[in-house]
């Protein structure tokens, strides 16, 4: 059983990262005065499991909801778009994180969810673009890192010093606790640490393997290839990393308003166009207006 203590002083900590990124709600809300049609609203309701009828509860079902979906968001909730585990959980669509989320329990069952999810190793998690924490089914791997990876060969111009040091030590011991890294790279400012892993983790190059609660709360972590070989050694064109992400997003959505996209993947909004205007040049999707497309099979 774990420590009650630890798994809350972790969820404090991730409550001062929610109020820290959610300051302005007047700007994490401004998809919400650009009414989606009430069929597409339904849509979204059972294809991301907002209308409580499919909520997840365990992680096998949290593992079926991710490869269904193709990508989801760890804990944002409605006031941001795409589909959310913890949204998932709640089985509603108007699901918004409590002030206290240490005493909340669909927040409480999500972060579990999440761990359970990290120990099984049949989905990627990571924090992606922007420091966002992103389940991936493994089929949507090869797209991801496309988009926002880079070969070997690169990593010496493209990751910093300190991003660095910790990926050579990982190398060698391929998985390691967070104080160990920190104390064999060198890197033991607690902040240079958590930016470096963070560089890591957004490159798809380190992801969590586990996560400790006793004696205290800390993350294992190990290099992504070693969990994802096959999916993450796999050569795919951009322009086809653009187009499935795209799919994978606008099939679960129905209907993609503008900067919708561009918002929920990292993407710039040039290459999300791209990605929306291929889906409509193979006739899946069709443009209803300037940045606003929709699937075919639901346009009438």
């Amino acid at each position: 059983m774990q420590n009650l203590s630890n798994v809350e002083l972790s969820m404090g900590r991730f409550y001062k990262f929610i109020e820290h990124r959610t300051t302005d709600i007047r700007h994490l809300t401004s998809f919400g005065s650009r009414l989606l049609p009430s069929e597409i609203e339904e849509y979204r309701d059972s294809h991301w499991q907002r209308d409580g009828e499919g909520r997840v509860e365990t992680a096998v079902q949290a593992e079926r909801f991710i490869e269904r979906v193709g990508f989801a968001s760890c804990l944002l909730d409605s006031r941001r778009p795409g589909p959310s585990l913890y949204v998932s959980v709640c089985g509603r669509r108007d699901a918004v994180l409590p002030r206290n989320v240490q005493k909340d329990p669909e927040t409480s069952l999500t972060w579990m969810l999440k761990d359970e999810l990290v120990r099984r190793r049949r989905v990627y998690y990571a924090k992606l673009f922007r420091g966002k924490a992103i389940f991936l089914a493994p089929r949507m791997i090869p797209y991801f890192k496309t988009l926002w990876g880079f070969s070997r060969r690169q990593e010496k111009e493209r990751l910093s010093k300190t991003a660095l040091s910790v990926l050579r030590v990982l190398r060698k011991e391929w998985e390691m606790g967070t104080a160990d890294l920190r104390a064999e790279s060198g890197v033991t400012d607690r902040k240079a640490f958590a930016l470096a892993i963070d560089e890591l983790q957004a490159a798809m190059i380190v992801v969590p393997t586990e996560v400790i609660y006793e004696p205290k709360f800390t993350y294992l972590w190990g290099l992504a290839e070693e969990r994802f070989p096959e999916e993450l050694s796999r050569k795919v064109n951009r322009q086809i990393a653009l187009r499935e992400v795209a799919r994978g997003f606008l099939d679960g959505a129905g209907m993609t308003l503008r900067g919708e996209l561009a918002r929920v993947t990292g993407l710039s909004r040039p290459e999300a166009g791209l990605g929306n205007r291929a889906l409509v040049k193979e006739g899946y999707a069709v443009m209803l207006a300037p940045g606003t497309y929709q699937l075919t099979k639901l346009f009438s």
